[in-house]
């Protein structure tokens, strides 16, 4: 895949590499998710997995996979779930999941259109991909071993999209679980205006051109350089359920990570303030990149657990509590011990100014300033900021804000500028980290996220060679909770 036009300096012959370990991380964290997902118990015997092909109403094959739980369906049929799998995967990534479900419910897994061994053009779960899953519904609550009442969902990262854009098209789950996705495309891919064009690149590359309907691809040169923004929302707002969500009423459990940077916290938690039907919220360590890896996040369980209750408390009737409305907040790292509060989480801010007026230019242009945070240790939970006094703006159309702890990245966030002086503020992603009392906080301000560290491939869109800009007084306000969880 070729990279934006306006990538420039250094920035744009580090980005491969950087690129290549983003991709090789990110898939294996979704890999890592999906078996998290299907190991809290090995799964009894189940039906042998049956092949399907099933023709979608404007004749696209879709590859799927039924699995059935052994014996004779109980009367009214086998309660069902349907799975979801992320960007560029298959229905086989969902399998050992379906496998675990198959204690006491039959899962159908299908390709998504464009992915797999599935036909059609791929839509990013756009109107002709929840057409789809409307259709799939349709089929699997026809068959006579499965009720056509008992059927729920869960859908990692595009499979979230998916859920939730079925969801709030009608499709009639009985319960969801949406994991490490997104409810507002626009602000997932583009805070601000300002693409993460670094991760939609790499993200653009797992399903090959050649599949992608039309529409995404008229949009995709304007979303990697941050150009014709209104394309790329009218885009992003047919894919976002955000704004009808206030009417579902679908028994939910939202699992999302403490650490992502393509759809934080915030993704979930505006979903968590206005759905009004039973809901929960856990947030641990499993995410896109810097999310912590499952494997060596001894949460993994907990939330798996959660799934599987949350489906046979609402699909088999189970008394066993999952349905009490919380916000839980895993460890980190886990001890196996969660926080829960009956509501989100209190928080406080802190603010610090960061004196100074530095003139910078080009790509690698950028200004490090220093804080710290009395008190502690801290936990960072909602939306920090970065105010920014800014003049003597020449060719400079973007600035990028990274929050760091020594080499690690706590944050980040970008905004577009329009003008060569004023005031902006950067709103920081929604991500959870502790720091210990004391400690430095740097931040950098570039017009990349490289200017933090060469890892960090977030922002690569970079200004040109020429253009300046200067960088006066900053004020951080750090968002975090009113008492830390993590040790």
């Amino acid at each position: 895949m070729t990279q934006p036009a306006t990538f420039a300096g250094p920035g744009n012959v580090a980005s491969r590499d950087t690129l290549c370990a983003f991709v090789m991380r990110r898939v294996l964290l979704l890999a890592l998710a999906l078996g998290a997902l299907a190991s809290p118990a090995s799964a009894p015997g189940a039906a042998a997995p049956q092949e399907l092909t099933i023709t979608a109403s404007d004749g696209a094959k879709l590859a799927c996979t039924l699995i059935e739980p052994l014996g004779a369906p109980p009367a009214g049929g086998w309660p069902a779930v349907m799975l979801f799998h992320g960007l560029g995967g298959t229905r086989q990534d969902m399998v050992p999941l379906g496998l675990r479900l198959a204690t006491a419910f039959a899962s159908l897994m299908c390709d998504a259109r464009g992915n797999g061994q599935s036909g059609g053009l791929f839509g990013l779960d756009g109107p002709r991909d929840v057409q789809d899953t409307k259709e799939l519904f349709a089929s699997l609550a026809a068959r006579p071993e499965i009720s056509d009442t008992q059927i729920g969902a869960v859908g990692i990262s595009l499979g979230g999209g998916a859920v939730w854009n079925a969801t709030v098209a009608g499709v009639p789950f009985k319960a969801i679980v949406p994991v490490i996705t997104w409810t507002n495309l626009a602000t997932a891919l583009a805070p601000q205006g300002l693409s993460k064009s670094g991760l939609v690149s790499l993200l653009a590359a797992d399903v090959p051109e050649s599949r992608w309907d039309p529409e995404l691809l008229a949009a995709k040169p304007s979303l990697l350089t941050s150009t014709n923004m209104a394309a790329v929302n009218a885009l992003a707002a047919s894919r976002s359920p955000i704004s009808r969500l206030a009417t579902v009423r679908t028994p939910t459990l939202l699992i999302q990570g403490r650490r992502d940077f393509l759809f934080d916290i915030d993704q979930a938690l505006a979903a968590y303030r206005v759905l009004q039907g039973p809901k929960r919220l856990y947030v641990g360590d499993l995410g896109h990149p810097p999310g912590s890896s499952p494997a060596s996040a001894p949460d993994a369980n907990t939330y798996a657990d959660e799934a599987y209750k949350w489906f046979d408390h609402y699909l088999n009737g189970a008394s066993n509590g999952i349905d009490k409305r919380v916000v839980e907040l895993g460890h980190d790292p886990y001890d196996g011990q969660t926080t829960t509060y009956p509501s989100l989480p209190p928080t406080k801010t802190v603010s610090v100014t960061l004196p100074g007026t530095t003139t910078i230019s080009g790509a690698l242009g950028k200004v490090v300033r220093s804080a710290r945070i009395t008190g502690g240790p801290n936990e960072t939970f909602g939306v920090s900021t970065v105010v920014v006094k800014y003049s003597g703006g020449k060719s400079w159309d973007r600035l990028v804000a990274v929050l760091a702890t020594g080499r690690t990245a706590i944050t980040a966030g970008g905004v577009k500028l329009d003008t060569a002086q004023g005031r902006v503020t950067i709103n920081l992603m929604n991500q959870a980290v502790r720091f210990a009392a004391g400690q430095k906080l740097t931040l950098y301000l570039s017009s990349t996220s490289l200017a933090q560290s060469s890892a960090n491939a977030l922002y690569l869109a970079a200004v040109a060679p020429e253009a300046k800009i200067t960088i006066g007084r900053v004020t951080l306000t750090v968002s975090k909770l009113r008492k830390a969880v993590s040790r």
